[in-house]
């Protein structure tokens, strides 16, 4: 059987998911698993363990890109000697790789350490424009999420006798958040 595997990081990429499920149909995909979940998220990767749990001796699994499937050569690896462990194999269909021939296998080490390789390099590069930023004082980092809702959360649990709790829920920001703004603001005199 061929099964398909689609993702993206955020429930906003709707035209990534969509191409990706047009291209998984279009290879004759007969069963599909799709999530919207960061690849960092490896907890959170509900349907790629579906995927990987449904596979049987001789099917094949097929992904659109490298970078849909797995986070660093290692997580790839490990994905690969599970489906080894199935007898089942791997099909990346952007680098034409197919883990069942000894090329594809060949392809799929090189090509998975040179995308690692990138991302590392990305990410370098972007700690060095953020350090640069700080040190010509132009990077602030992020607002603080709550500190522009102290007065309404003030007004809430003071005047209102919302417990802080609900509160927090009510305006949108963290529990913690709402307990250590009403700790260090002053009560309205």
């Amino acid at each position: 059987m061929i099964v398909g595997y689609a993702r993206t990081s955020t429930t906003e990429q709707k035209a990534g998911l969509e191409a990706q499920l047009r291209d998984l149909s279009a290879t004759g995909c007969e069963r599909i698993f799709r999530e919207e979940v960061s690849s960092v998220d490896t907890d959170k990767r509900v349907e790629l363990e579906a995927a990987l749990g449904f596979l049987r001796d001789g099917d094949v699994l097929v992904v659109t890109k490298l970078d849909r499937l797995a986070r660093s050569v290692k997580h790839l690896l490990e994905i690969v000697d599970r489906l080894d462990a199935k007898k089942a194999d791997l099909r990346i269909l952007g680098m034409g790789i197919d883990t069942g021939t000894p090329n594809g296998r060949l392809m799929l080490t090189i090509l998975g350490g040179i995308a690692q390789f990138e991302r590392e390099i990305m990410l370098e590069r972007q700690r060095e424009g953020i350090a640069k930023a700080k040190a010509e004082g132009k990077y602030k980092g992020r607002k603080p999420t709550g500190e522009d809702k102290t007065t309404e959360l003030r007004r809430l649990v003071e005047a209102e006798g919302v417990a802080v709790p609900e509160a927090a829920k009510r305006l949108g920001i963290g529990r913690a958040t709402a307990y250590r703004l009403i700790q260090r603001t002053p009560a309205a005199a």
